[in-house]
């Protein structure tokens, strides 16, 4: 209706849609597009790819749709899905923009012991210097990846939630790379609750995505030179407060071990119907005054900080696990 009474305001031979379908149409063929994507109302399966034929979860023996008395069928979730890769060619068909991809490599201003870009970290330096692939080429992108839920409706009243999954492209300089038009939005979970630990379901048509640009590429137009390259991508890491990392990582957030960094060694201690986490003054120097007060907790403080574990250990931490065998397709597989 809206997009009808600004059509007839303007004169005679615009090009603004008629309609809401044209325009979702215009945006389609600009690769804006998205895909919806039916999902078990307990987070089983995708109804995709294999599956999308399927009335019923395989898991579960749900039925895939609402008891409805009409005659369309409608979906109990819908899984929105923003393909990431012609958004990323798109990029790439913008010259300034095409030129900024470069920023890291080309324009950063190296400082010893500065950190002023995701580049002078010790993350992109060993990724760098693990696959030559991805340090030759300044154009390969690294992303970070973020998710958290929001309450959509904007009321208090309402417990519904959403959780976008959101990639931030690192190669940019940094007063772009964290502004609203290149920050990239390829899944919009639905609620009404948080997804928890089954994400990995939800993530899966992003998962594909990314396995594609790291492991083979895509073949892209790059504005800047004139020319087309292999684009690939990596994920340098992932941002996210505790109770989103409990669901990206399967790391359990809450108890007396929550900490992610001092793991074993968490210093906690109940507080009623609370847990206090206690063991930061750890990490001041060994001879600071502040661990030698008692003002804090009654104690002084004489514990070392908990030695931080390297990927090899971790590993090896995590190979001690029992082997749980996960459902065929995709909730906590493997």
């Amino acid at each position: 209706m809206l997009l009808k009474l600004l059509k007839e305001a303007l004169p005679t031979g615009d090009t603004l849609p008629a309609s809401y379908y044209e325009a979702k149409k215009m945006l389609r063929d600009l690769g804006l597009g998205y895909e919806s994507i039916h999902a078990c109302i307990n987070d089983c399966v995708l109804f995709w790819k294999e599956l999308e034929d399927y009335d019923k979860c395989p898991v579960c023996n749900e039925s895939r749709w609402k008891i409805h008395k009409g005659k369309k069928r409608v979906p109990h979730k819908v899984l929105r899905y923003f393909p990431l890769i012609p958004r990323l060619q798109r990029l790439f068909m913008n010259k300034d923009i095409a030129s900024d991809l470069r920023y890291h490599r080309d324009k950063r201003v190296i400082e010893e012991n500065v950190l002023r870009h995701p580049a002078d970290g010790e993350a992109w330096k060993d990724l760098d210097g693990k696959y030559q692939w991805l340090a030759h080429d300044p154009r390969h992108l690294r992303f970070g990846l973020a998710t958290d839920g929001f309450n959509p409706f904007g009321t208090l009243s309402s417990s519904y939630s959403v959780w976008p999954i959101i990639l931030v492209v690192y190669n940019l300089p940094p007063w772009k790379c964290m502004k609203e038009p290149f920050i990239l939005m390829p899944l919009l979970i639905p609620g009404k609750k948080a997804p928890g630990r089954d994400i990995d379901v939800y993530m899966r048509p992003l998962i594909e995505e990314l396995n594609l640009l790291f492991n083979t590429g895509v073949s892209t137009y790059d504005a800047f030179v004139g020319d087309t390259f292999n684009l690939r991508a990596v994920v340098l890491g992932t941002i996210s407060d505790l109770r989103a990392l409990d669901s990206l990582s399967g790391y359990v957030a809450m108890g007396y071990k929550a900490c992610p960094i001092c793991l074993d060694w968490t210093d906690s201690c109940s507080l009623r119907s609370k847990i206090g986490f206690l063991g930061h003054r750890r990490y001041l120097p060994i001879q600071y005054r502040w661990r030698r007060s008692k003002n804090f907790n009654g104690k002084n403080e004489t514990s070392l900080r908990p030695r931080q574990l390297s990927g090899d250990e971790n590993f090896a931490m995590l190979q001690k696990l029992d082997h749980l065998q996960g459902f065929k397709y995709g909730k906590h597989d493997g």
